[in-house]
Parts: C-alpha cells; sequence; structure tokens
C-alpha cells in the first residue's frame, strides 16, 4: 500500500477441514509437519496455479480478502488485500494492496506485494540491504507486533531459525510493495512513497493481520490491522491476463 512520506503525513472465517489420512501426512513431509494443525490443509491441484497441489491455511490461500485498517498518529486509512497466490513450502505469497483516499489525486491506489514468510528459509533480520533495515530497526518494528515478547532475545541472532513454524499459531512475514497496479512503470507519487515494507504478524488460527510499516522517509510506525473476510466456502479463481 502507499503510504505518505513523514512531511506529508498521510484492514474469521469457520476452519477449513483436511484429511487426515497416512497418505495426506507423509507427503506433507516436505514441510516438516508430524501432525496437521486444524488450520493447515491442501489447495485442490486442478485450481491451482501451478497446476500442482501447494500446503495453505484455511485463510491464507489464493483468493483469500481481508480488510481493516491503516493508522498513523494523525490519519486512519480503509485497506484491502487479496492474495493472490500462496506457497508455504517456498515460504512465498503474493497479493495486492489497496488503500482508499490516500490522496487528493489519487484516492484509490493499488500495489502489488510479495511475501517472505520467517522460517528455515527466512530469519526474522532483514536479508536485503535495498530494504534499507538494519538489526535495531527489525528488532523494533517487530517489537510492536503481537507475541513478540517470547521470541524477542532469540530473533536477534543472525541464524535462529523458527521451528516448525508452519504449526504455530503466529506466522512471522514480510511484506514488500513493488509496483502500482495497474501501471507498473509508475515509479513515485508526489507526496507518497511505496518503496517499503511490512513486519507481518498472522494469526493461523482466527485470520487476522497485525502490520507495522517501515520505510525511511514515511512516518514511523504506521499500523496495519486486517481481518479475513468471510468467503462462505467459495474457492478462489484463477486469473489471466
Amino acid at each position: 500500500m502507499v503510504h505518505l512520506h513523514s512531511a506529508d503525513t498521510i484492514a474469521q472465517s469457520p476452519v477449513v477441514g483436511y484429511d487426515t489420512n497416512a497418505g495426506l501426512v507423509q507427503s506433507m513431509s516436505t514441510a516438516s509437519i508430524s501432525s496437521l494443525p486444524r488450520y493447515l490443509h491442501y489447495y485442490e491441484s486442478e485450481r491451482n496455479w501451478n497446476n500442482r497441489e501447494k500446503l495453505t491455511t484455511s485463510f491464507l490461500r489464493p483468493g483469500s480478502k481481508f480488510v481493516g485498517t491503516q493508522k498513523s498518529d494523525r490519519q486512519k486509512y480503509e485497506v484491502s488485500v487479496e492474495i493472490k497466490d500462496v506457497d508455504l513450502e517456498n515460504s512465498f505469497l503474493c497479493g495486492y494492496l489497496r488503500i482508499q483516499g490516500l490522496t487528493d489525486e489519487h484516492p484509490t491506489l493499488i500495489t502489488f506485494f510479495e511475501g517472505e514468510i520467517v522460517g528455515p528459509k527466512y530469519k526474522f533480520i532483514t536479508s536485503h540491504s535495498t530494504w534499507g533495515s538494519s538489526l535495531k530497526n527489525d528488532m523494533t518494528h517487530w517489537s510492536l507486533l503481537p507475541k513478540w515478547k517470547q521470541l524477542a532475545k532469540s530473533a536477534r541472532t543472525e541464524n535462529f531459525t523458527v521451528t516448525n513454524h508452519l504449526q504455530r499459531e503466529q506466522l512471522w512475514m514480510r511484506w514488500k510493495e513493488y509496483f502500482l497496479v495497474p501501471d507498473h512503470r509508475v515509479k513515485t507519487i508526489s507526496g507518497a512513497s511505496f518503496e517499503g515494507f511490512y513486519y507481518i504478524c498472522f494469526n493461523q488460527h482466527s485470520g487476522t493481520v497485525d502490520g507495522v510499516y517501515y520505510h525511511h522517509k514515511s512516518e514511523k510506525y504506521q499500523t496495519l490491522k486486517l481481518e479475513h473476510v468471510d468467503d462462505r466456502g467459495c474457492e478462489a479463481a484463477v486469473e489471466f491476463r
């Protein structure tokens, strides 16, 4: 989503069931899952973008939508997120973020983002130098999210890995915005920025999202709170462009 520069200042569905037969459990062993938490299941292969089974959650799957707000010290904006693809085994997801009323010139702004899930592949310490973060900055932003206290000390270690991360109630992520939709050629907007990223805590049980935005030119500690939109059991559709 887009964020005003600091000088201008600028959101529960029933749990999906799963198959507990031995074959399914064995097929999930590559994701280091010894037993199936109730919020994990396989997305149907015939509806999957890559035409193969992927591990997803009841709420975090292609087509899932979330709504809520983005808050700064002085402003609150309506936000919605639509997930386009999820691959938990590869610690990846992507989607669109939409923010309403940010600027008069652009009353609705949509950005494409990609997410990396903290686990064996990605650590709590941000590894992308171009994102402008640091160990101190990472720990400060993570500390503003729920359930962080129990991880605070260990997470400072460069090689620390959350064991069985897919089985835990919280999934920790970073969501990085890359370009505006539909015109990816737009790199800047007057008075606004979409060059930063979110520190995310996703609750797999409730489907809620808590986030804190970071970009060195944006207002500090803008918070994101989203709730899952009940799709009443509808599956995601594939979009071709």
